[in-house]
């Protein structure tokens, strides 16, 4: 990468997501499935949690359709955000890809996918699921 991590914690997330994987943490003390990055376990404390790669497959938790975008990201509306649910469960935000942004509703199974962002860094989309 280019540029500086902003966070030291996150760098094998980002490290994943370069070589195609969706990794996130689960702590060995309460099995909490934990993203973003972090040191320690929101729910217990316990230090150092594992890392682990998500199959990539989730559930719509909730979503909007952008139609007034900031400035760079204005030649891509309208397109969804949505809150996924990963079956590993966790819960990222993301943006729904390849489909009509009308089609895109709460409940919908969805997949990951890699594309770069518009900063030419590699980062994690949606696509519905078949």
């Amino acid at each position: 990468m280019a540029e500086e991590l902003p966070d030291p914690d996150s760098a094998p997330y980002w490290e994943g997501i370069a070589a195609g994987e969706l990794r996130y943490q689960r702590c060995a003390a309460c099995d909490a499935a934990i993203f973003y990055p972090r040191s320690i376990c929101p729910t217990c404390g316990t230090p150092e949690p594992a890392w682990h790669v998500s199959a990539g497959d989730g559930v719509v938790h909730a979503c909007s359709i952008i139609h007034r975008a900031p400035p760079a990201h204005k030649d891509e509306a309208p397109y969804v955000v949505a809150l996924v649910d990963l079956t590993e469960g966790f819960r990222m935000m993301s943006r729904i890809v390849d489909c009509d942004p009308d089609s895109v509703a709460v409940g919908q199974n969805v997949s990951v996918v890699y594309r770069e962002d518009s900063d030419g860094t590699p980062a994690p989309y949606f696509v519905p699921s078949p």
